[in-house]
């Protein structure tokens, strides 16, 4: 099944960026074409930074408010995902690069992903406990004790 995808990506996707390239070039010329292309990449660029700060900001408060931020880290996968499309030069990739970094878009696309994945929350245990902000208890080292002696030594180093 990953075949196919990765025939498109690397095969099919450059050859149809070419053919529109070449297409739109001969419509309206080739620098009109060379100036869209780095203007999206520009565009891009701006959009990618102020989204992309906007979403770390979101995430940021979610982990304040003791929430897993799994939206906010979909959000930015799929900001990466259209920033490098909209680097990459090309209109296809660009239109892909575009929805990805377009809020609404991004939303639908984050959404019908979420779906698709489960967001578990772990209790690590941390340091809390019923008699206060205690560490758990120490496990002694491999022949050693946990009281807290100090074994005093030499050593010499060889290499």
């Amino acid at each position: 099944m990953a075949f196919p995808i990765v025939f498109l990506m690397f095969v099919a996707m450059p050859i149809l960026e070419i053919f529109v390239l070449i297409q739109v070039g001969g419509s309206i010329g080739a620098l009109a074409t060379i100036a869209i292309v780095v203007l999206t990449a520009v565009i891009g660029t701006w959009l990618l930074r102020s989204q992309g700060l906007s979403t770390l900001g979101r995430a940021r408060s979610r982990l304040a408010g003791g929430e897993i931020p799994a939206f906010q880290l979909l959000e930015g996968l799929a900001l990466g995902v259209g920033g490098a499309l909209l680097l990459t030069p090309g209109f296809i990739t660009d239109a892909f690069g575009f929805a990805c970094l377009f809020p609404p878009t991004r939303h639908l696309l984050v959404n019908s992903l979420s779906k698709r994945f489960t967001v578990a929350q772990f209790d690590t245990g941390g340091f809390s406990s019923a008699a206060g902000n205690q560490p758990p208890p120490r496990k002694p080292a491999r022949g050693g004790s946990i009281d807290g002696d100090v074994i005093e030594g030499e050593y010499t180093r060889k290499d």
